[in-house]
């Protein structure tokens, strides 16, 4: 097995910045009205820059909402035992909570029902996770579960964000665990 070249730190920090600055830019603006220019102004590097680590502000906007997806995932499998199945762990109700500051940008990036470039990346993500998941245990219908998982979560989020579900962060936590959990039983 081979292992990945190590990243280049100074290609991380380039990346870490322009992240950076598109999120402070969205606190400011839509996604839909932030320039270029003004974003590698922000981040003080070059436009050419830019486009050695992105192929547009969509891109990068997905790259900085990444960690969505990563505690997401986390916030999903952060039990142990036998899951409670009607209160979600803590940190699902956490996870809901801390998407409050960007909630405009991640609107802009997953559609209603869980589409969108961020919604892709959610998806791919939580089935493998869960996919993988399914199979060590051993569970039937692993890949049909796997991907009921991933969409039922990602339409989840995605139609709360776009308030199409009225609920409180703990409150969709609990109803979104509990339809994952009932998944998770049907087989």
């Amino acid at each position: 097995m081979t292992r990945p070249a190590p990243e280049d730190p100074r290609a991380a920090r380039t990346r870490a910045k322009l992240r950076e600055a598109l999120l402070a830019e969205c606190a400011e603006r839509p996604l839909e009205e932030v320039g270029v220019a003004a974003l590698v102004r922000r981040a003080g590097v070059g436009r050419a820059t830019f486009y050695v680590h992105y192929d547009g502000l969509e891109a990068l906007a997905v790259d900085a909402c990444a960690d969505v997806v990563r505690d997401a995932v986390e916030a999903l499998h952060a039990w142990r035992g036998r899951p409670d199945p009607v209160h979600a762990p803590p940190a699902l109700a956490e996870f809901f909570a801390s998407l409050t500051p960007h909630a405009a940008l991640y609107r802009s990036l997953l559609a209603p029902g869980g589409g969108g470039p961020l919604g892709r990346v959610l998806h791919r993500d939580l089935r493998a996770y869960s996919l993988r998941e399914r199979e060590l245990a051993g569970a039937a219908d692993a890949p049909l579960v796997a991907s009921a998982v991933a969409a039922t979560f990602a339409g989840v989020l995605a139609d709360w964000l776009h308030d199409l579900l009225d609920a409180d962060a703990a409150g969709i936590a609990d109803q979104v665990w509990q339809l994952l959990v009932a998944l998770h039983a049907s087989r």
